[in-house]
């Protein structure tokens, strides 16, 4: 029996609620538990309308950017989540999270599955200004909670400060302002030992980001 439009949208809908089980790396400001894909790309949606004047470009599409991040991770409902740091992983990703994107937009009508699928295809390019700008998103907001939770996932994973600005530094094709912030963020995280090799911190004021 053929569904009806409605009937794959609410499929669609349906298949997506597993994106709330998919835990990734990095916790919580309050450093309570480690956060999951949804709550991710939920944050990710209200920083793009709230940062938008700091974004390289003059002007953007930011219900364009928004609908970007709000499907960007939906691939990980089958690929899991690839940690930010391990690159031999992320090499390995691109496959599977094809793979996933032909899959779960696949449940959609024709129209709406080509839509999604793009968007999703012109994140992972990083090409556009509303993709770049995502990207700088992507990158900053586990920074403020790495810092915000006093490096601990950082430290946990052996994460230094030249890998932490290494890997973040695409968030300048974004927003050169967020990317000068975060470089600052980095140095006061490294005086106060934040990231790999250091003792474990005490509570002290700094790092602009709380």
């Amino acid at each position: 029996m053929r569904r009806t439009r409605f009937e794959k949208q609410l499929a669609f809908l349906k298949e997506i609620d597993r994106l709330k089980g998919i835990v990734r790396r990095t916790r919580l400001l309050d450093d309570s538990r480690f956060e999951n894909d949804a709550e991710h790309s939920w944050h990710l949606a209200v920083m793009a309308l709230t940062l938008a004047e700091h974004a390289n470009a003059g002007r953007l599409n930011i219900a364009r950017v928004i609908a970007m991040v709000l499907v960007h991770d939906i691939v990980e409902i089958d690929a899991g989540d690839t940690y930010l740091y391990d690159s031999a992983l992320r090499e390995k990703k691109k496959e599977k999270e094809s793979r996933a994107a032909s899959r779960i937009f696949g449940l959609l009508p024709g129209n709406q599955a080509r839509q999604f699928r793009s968007l999703w295809r012109e994140f992972e390019a990083r090409k556009t200004p509303e993709a770049k700008y995502a990207w700088a998103l992507d990158r900053f907001e586990p920074v403020i909670q790495n810092i915000a939770t006093r490096g601990r996932v950082w430290r946990k994973h052996g994460i230094r400060r030249q890998q932490a600005e290494e890997v973040n530094r695409p968030i300048a094709d974004g927003s050169e302002f967020i990317w000068n912030f975060v470089k600052r963020s980095f140095a006061e995280a490294d005086a106060q030992k934040f990231f790999a090799g250091e003792k474990r911190p005490g509570r002290k004021k700094g790092c602009g980001i709380r």
